[in-house]
């Protein structure tokens, strides 16, 4: 059994969270030693953006990985999110990874003609746009090349729980990323990501990414935030996610060896309150 790689996410999606705390989580997160920061994507909701969050970690940190995850890309016009992507990217020195979703709730789509219908055929369309534009094509409309001449392709990771979105991990992804819930919930659907990937041919395996929620300090609090980030899915939906939540050392070392057994590479704990020192207790139980 191989160790798993531990990243932690950005508070960025915490009501009412503190925006000045996500340059100082960053660098607090790089100096403890965790391999990435992680953000959550949302719009209707008082948090900070996840772009802006990630710009922030990157001009704040000069080692630690980033990823999204997951980022709503079917929310964003695919040239504006392919030249937001690709800056963060530049302004980091190339160690961001862009983890995508669908998005499930209506309300964050609040861009004209960008609505919540058919958002996976046009994910599909927009890849190749991301990939177009990072190779320094110019767009339809545009005038120039929307990002620097020597631009990098950043690597994609996806979301989802339908077929199709592990035939998109292997047909145009690096990997796959996991919903937060609980390991035995999550295992076949790491399962189900390896099954596309060889089916595909494609060469090696999927790179494999798992979160998990944590409280260290106040997991009073901390529960009772994921559960108000969570009540558009319903109460009893809203409850479950809070009662998944590692609550103390023991629990949260326990979640992770529970991801390591399943052999992801990389566990995503993500905090529950913006409070600085969650940093350094997590760090303490877990590397």
């Amino acid at each position: 059994m191989r160790a798993v790689k531990i990243g932690i996410g950005l508070p960025n999606q915490i009501r009412d969270v503190r925006p000045d705390v996500v340059p100082a989580w960053a660098r607090n997160a790089e100096e403890a030693g965790f391999s990435s920061l992680g953000s959550l994507g949302r719009i209707a909701y008082p948090g900070v953006m996840d772009t802006v969050a990630l710009a922030a970690a990157a001009g704040a940190t000069q080692r630690i990985g980033l990823i999204s995850t997951l980022l709503l890309a079917p929310v964003w016009p695919p040239v504006l999110l392919a030249k937001e992507v690709a800056g963060i990217d530049a302004v980091s020195g190339g160690r961001l990874t862009l983890g995508l979703g669908l998005g499930g709730r209506a309300d964050d789509f609040v861009v004209d003609g960008l609505g919540p219908r058919g958002t996976g055929k046009r994910l599909d369309q927009d890849i190749e746009t991301y990939r177009s534009v990072w190779r320094g094509e110019i767009p339809p409309g545009c005038d120039n090349p929307a990002v620097p001449e020597g631009t990098r392709e950043v690597p994609l990771l996806f979301g989802g729980m339908a077929q199709v979105s592990f035939d998109r991990v292997a047909r145009a992804g690096q990997g796959y990323i996991g919903p937060s819930a609980a390991p035995g919930l999550i295992a076949p659907l790491f399962d189900r990501a390896r099954a596309a990937w060889q089916e595909a041919g494609r060469a090696g395996a999927p790179h494999l990414v798992a979160l998990a929620y944590y409280a260290l300090g106040d997991e009073e609090r901390g529960r009772a935030n994921v559960h108000d980030y969570y009540l558009p899915a319903g109460p009893e939906g809203a409850r479950a996610r809070a009662a998944e939540v590692s609550g103390g050392a023991d629990a949260v070392r326990t979640t992770v060896k529970a991801y390591e057994e399943l052999g992801v590479d990389e566990l995503i704990l993500i905090p529950t309150v913006d409070d600085l020192d969650e940093v350094a207790r997590l760090a303490d139980v877990v590397l």
